[in-house]
């Protein structure tokens, strides 16, 4: 998730390669760390680990956790099939780390298994972080979100980056004790872009290992 939210914890801010912003529509009280990144990511080492089998991938496939969110939870994803099998396992797996994020912040475990199963490395860390303010404020994420304009690009058998806009004009923060739905108004800043780098691991699962967030990107507004 790693994414978003503005209003949530306005001090909270992380840095490294993972860099993730809370809250659902910027502007509004207090916009929360306006994330500043290249819109690209930076190209990733070359390994030289093989591709796994076709049974191997059928085996992963079918060892990956499942995600059940609450019904508040909507998710568009507009991105195209591309017709090259590895792009699109790219595409299908960073939709369930998306959702793994927001499972793991519904469940209130910054160490739950369905986001760990897809993050590692920097990305892990700050994710966990990134979580663990959802606990602390004991909140939770709702409402619908979009995910357009992607640009996906595998440079080996496991290396891949994916570039794409979260529209989060229509999603929010809810407090959790007392119950309140924090809504804040819509503006340029509901608009992000992420800048993603994925490897594939011995499960032969897209997992997240860097990520990088602009609020308020030009390329992303409607």
């Amino acid at each position: 998730m790693n994414r978003r939210r503005p209003t949530l914890l306005a001090a909270f801010t992380l840095t490294a390669a993972a860099t993730l912003t809370l809250s659902a529509c910027g502007g509004a009280s207090g916009s929360k760390g306006k994330a500043e990144a290249d819109d690209k990511v930076a190209s990733a080492d070359t390994g030289t680990r093989k591709s796994p089998s076709p049974s191997a991938s059928a085996s992963a496939a079918a060892e990956r956790p499942k995600i059940e969110l609450p019904s508040d939870l909507t998710y568009t994803f507009e991105w195209a099939k591309t017709g090259d099998r590895e792009k699109d396992a790219v595409l299908a797996d960073r939709e369930q780390s998306i959702k793994a994020v927001d499972l793991a912040i519904a469940h209130q475990d910054p160490l739950d298994k369905a986001y760990l199963y897809f993050y590692e490395g920097e990305a892990a860390a700050q994710t966990q972080k990134y979580i663990e303010a959802y606990v602390k404020a004991e909140a939770r994420t709702i409402g619908a979100y979009r995910y357009y304009g992607e640009v996906v690009d595998v440079s080996d058998a496991d290396s891949a980056s994916l570039v794409y806009c979260e529209d989060q004009s229509k999603g929010y923060d809810m407090y959790l004790k007392p119950k309140r739905i924090d809504k804040t108004a819509v503006t340029r800043n509901s608009y992000v872009l992420y800048s993603t780098r994925l490897s594939k691991n011995d499960k032969g699962a897209w997992v997240v290992e860097e990520l990088t967030s602009q609020r308020g990107s030009a390329k992303c507004q409607p």
